[in-house]
Parts: structure tokens; sequence; C-alpha cells
């Protein structure tokens, strides 16, 4: 079989690039028998030309000057792998300018500049791929874009962000502090030096815009989705809420209704325990989609780490030489956002079962206080339990678990409940996730 040779220029020589540089000196032939195309990199530009990396470049493939990939016109496709969004998005600029299709694993940068580069890419008749942006090596886009191309998507509950699940995994299973776990995970690479986009949601929220900008077809923004990150989740509310036949997840949500609106939130979830999400542990991922002629799909993987996020790279390049990402791409019809940003549900207008913690004095009536707060704001309980112990100032913890209540209700009773002198600290509050179950 004769092969077609593809020539690639790779800015960006960090721990992605790295794999992504491996994967293609290691495995050329093994791609080329199946593919028929021959992988060939050119060059490697990194501001960073000394430093050891788990692959070692031959001759002067490894340089700091840009210049030397856009002038290269053998080379058709330029891969971005530098993260962050302001160097990235000029990189991607220039590249597309200068003729060459870019294959991208930016999450930040598409989530918050995605429709800018799509119309350069479009003026310049070349095409973007980033499958590797989403979910590290689970395919969720292309399955998105292809496999459930015959589909209304309804709703998406994703566990996109590995540090989190593997954190709140081993609250669970080992029953660690956050920041005992938070440290190991450093020590293993799943978590950063500074893991604050990932804590904080915002990792996830990334991931979220540009999934739902795909299955929903609308142009999505970052500042569109609701984010609360776990942060301030303690061991005591992953106790009580296993207790209560509950396990806590990052989720990312996007659901869409009959009307168009359009609900973008993550934030941590409580889910049943029989959920299938709630047996992805450690550092995995799990997309859950639901499809109205499919039903529900679940893809699950490796979210995240050099090897899986440089295999959805790979293949991103495999199938931009081979046309289909051009293809592709052309026929991604996302509405603008003028009339996105009319359907955008507001986090307030949320219906949800709730979790509240509370830290009450242990002394006659305050039952009756606590109570009082949640019925003045039309929210009705379905349960609560209380454990015997101190906790800080003589406070024992009461756990309150809430029938569907407005977000806004929830809200304005947590202000109302942190002025009562009973209660002592703020007022926990997680919400509860019904995830439908697709059964014959």
């Amino acid at each position: 079989m004769n092969e077609k040779i593809v020539k690639i220029g790779l800015v960006g020589f960090g721990t992605i690039g790295s794999g992504v540089a491996k994967l293609i000196m290691e495995d050329a032939d093994s791609i080329a028998s199946r593919t028929g195309l021959r992988l060939e990199l050119s060059r490697v530009i990194d501001v960073d030309t000394t430093s050891e990396r788990p692959i070692k470049l031959p001759g002067n493939m490894l340089s700091d000057d840009l210049s030397q990939l856009l002038n290269d016109e053998t080379i058709t496709i330029g891969i971005e792998t530098i993260g962050g969004t302001d160097a990235a998005k000029q990189v991607q600029l220039k590249m597309l300018e200068s003729g060459k299709d870019v294959v991208t694993a930016n999450k930040a940068l598409l989530a918050e500049h995605g429709n800018e580069l799509y119309r350069a890419a479009r003026k310049n008749g070349r095409c973007i791929a980033f499958e590797a942006s989403c979910a590290g090596g689970i395919p969720i886009i292309s399955a998105i874009r292809s496999g459930l191309a015959a589909n209304k998507i309804t709703a998406m509950y994703g566990i996109v962000n590995g540090t989190c699940n593997y954190i709140l995994s081993n609250m669970a299973s080992k029953n660690e502090k956050f920041d005992q776990v938070l440290a190991r995970a450093q020590e293993k690479g799943y978590a950063e030096p500074d893991p604050s986009l990932d804590i904080n949601g915002q990792d996830s929220a990334h991931k979220l815009a540009i999934l739902a900008s795909i299955a929903f077809g609308y142009e999505i923004m970052f500042d569109d989705i609701f984010v609360e990150g776990i942060n301030n989740i303690s061991q005591d509310d992953v106790h009580y809420g296993r207790e209560m036949g509950y396990c806590l997840k990052l989720l990312a949500i996007g659901q869409k209704d009959e009307q168009n609106r359009i609900s973008l939130r993550v934030h941590p979830s409580f889910i049943a325990n029989d959920n299938p999400l709630s047996q992805v542990e450690g550092p995995f991922n799990a997309v859950s989609i639901f499809g109205s002629a499919v039903g529900q799909v679940m893809f699950y993987g490796r979210g995240a780490g050099m090897m899986p996020t440089a295999s959805a790279v790979v293949a991103d390049i495999i199938d931009v030489a081979l046309g289909n990402s051009g293809r592709t791409f052309n026929h991604l019809n996302i509405r603008p956002r003028t009339e996105s940003e009319l359907l955008i549900d507001k986090i307030d207008n949320l219906v949800s079962k709730f979790y509240i913690r509370i830290m009450c004095k242990d002394q006659p009536g305050v039952i009756a206080q606590w109570s009082k707060v949640l019925a003045e704001n039309n929210i009705s309980i379905s349960g609560a339990l209380q454990h015997e112990g101190k906790g800080p100032d003589d406070t024992v913890p009461v756990v309150i678990i809430t029938h569907l209540t407005r977000q806004e209700n929830i809200t304005a009773a947590l202000n109302d409940m942190e002025k009562l002198d009973v209660i002592g600290g703020n007022p926990v509050c997680i919400r509860i996730v019904d995830i439908p179950e697709d059964k014959d």
C-alpha cells in the first residue's frame, strides 16, 4: 500500500507535547500499517529547549523560533499543546493564517475563544480538531458529532476532571481528609502543583462549554455556566451523604428542555449509590448522555495524563490527514450567540433536592427555629438525621434532606439560617442530582 507522508509541527513540548511526540515517533510504522499515513514530526517549538524530556528528538528539530514552523510549507498540520489562552490563541491564529490545519487539547482556549478561532479557520479554509480537549482519551466529541448525530441530545452528566474524582473517591473509600488526598494526588501526578483550576471547578466548566455547544447546537460561553468547586468539601459531608445512600461527585451537567432552555452547571453533587457514575473511581472520567433515539449512553476511560491525551491528539491528526475532520468541521452548525444568550437558564431557577448540614447548639427549641426558616421559604423536609458528638462551641451536626425546591428558596433560607444565634458557622449545602434511569 502506498503511504501518504504527513508532516507535522508541534508547539509546546511539555507533558502532553512530549506524549504526542513519543507516540508519533515510536508508533509511526504501526499507524502507517493501519491508516496508510506516514506521520512525520518535522518541527517542535518550545521556549525551553534544554530540559530533559521522556523522548529524545533528532538533530535540530527542537527550536524556540515559531517562524520555522510557520514558514515550512511542507508542514500541513500544526499541533498546539502549550495550554493557557493568550499565547496559545496567537499561535493557533498564526498557524491557520499560514495555511495549516490545527489540532489542540486546549479546553480553556476553546471554551473562552473557540468561536473566534473557528471563524478564523473557516476564513482560511482550514479546520480545528479538538478531541483531546475534553475527557482525555475518551472519544466523546466524535461520539457527539458523529455517532449521536441522529439524536436530539437532552442532557449530559459528566465526571470530567480526574483530579477531583480522585480526591472525592479517596475521601469516601479511605476516609481521608481533603488536604491529605490532594497531596497524594500531586505526588502521583494526578494534580498540578497549583490545582486551583481543577478543584474550583473551572477545568470541568471549560470542558462542559465545549461539549454543550456541540451537543445542543448553540454558541456557549464559559460565563454561561454556574461553577462551584470542591474546595470546601469536608470528610463529614462525604460520610453523612454515604449514610443516606448517596455518593459525592463533581458533575458537569448540561440540560436542554422542550422549550430549548439550556441549564449549564458544575458543582459537587450527591448521586444515588446505585447510579453507574457513582462507580467511577480515582482519576477516571465518565460522561452519561441522553439522546432522543438512543436513550442513555455512557462513555468511560482515562480522562487525563500524558499518553491518554496524546492518543486523542494523534487520532485527531489522523482524522485531519484523512480529510474527515475537515468535512466534520465544515458541517459543525452552531447557532450564534444572539440566539443562545436568550436560552441560558439561571441557577436560581434550578429545581432540585438539597442536602443541608447545620451545626446547631445543643439546647431546647433549636429544631423549631431552623424548621421555621425552611417553612417560611416554602421548603419541605424529606428527611433529617442528627449524630451524637460535639463540634465547635458545643454544636452538634444536623443533616437535612429537602424535597424538590427552587435554588432561590434555598439561597434565601441559608442566608436566614446564618443569622440564627443557635447555629454555629455557615450551613453547608450540596445539590442532590437525580439522574434519569434508562430501563425497560
